[in-house]
């Protein structure tokens, strides 16, 4: 007797994606902070981030935090350690008295320039035996996933 055969599933299913990207994202975290740590820095994918943003200038907790994924009590913590070692500093924001901004010290813009090309050898390893073109059409796609969930169209 012949039983039917479920239909199958495509291989890139929801969840199969969901945890697909989850992957890539732990495995991009875990490689980052090895290059980090080759380089000579004890820093956390986070501090990258925060350090990376703030290279292109000064930003406040609630921007950091969202850069980041942190919530803002995680980014105050990450912003203390990093202040205790000298790599940011607090300032107050001119136009609002009541609001800090966030800059790279000297000491931060010096570890900046030392690390900036860690996530280009890891991007260049995540997308290694791909075209340009490939690589473009990854980029492409993952945008639009991303802001295909991010809106508010449902």
């Amino acid at each position: 007797m012949n039983t039917p055969t479920p239909p199958s599933s495509p291989p890139w299913g929801g969840s199969s994606l969901a945890l697909l990207l989850r992957e890539i994202r732990a495995a991009f975290w875990t490689q980052m902070e090895a290059e980090l740590r080759a380089a000579g820095h004890e820093l956390n994918f986070s501090q990258y981030i925060t350090l990376k943003h703030l290279a292109d200038g000064s930003a406040s907790v609630t921007d950091l935090a969202g850069v980041a994924q942190l919530n803002p009590g995680a980014m105050t913590r990450l912003l203390d350690k990093l202040e205790q070692r000298g790599i940011v500093a607090r300032v107050a924001d001119p136009n609002d008295r009541r609001a800090l901004r966030i800059h790279l010290t000297e000491v931060g813009v010096a570890i900046w320039n030392d690390i900036n090309h860690c996530g280009q050898g890891v991007r260049e390893r995540a997308t290694r035996g791909m075209s340009d073109a490939d690589s473009e059409i990854l980029i492409r796609l993952l945008t639009q996933i991303r802001d295909n969930l991010s809106s508010s169209e449902r």
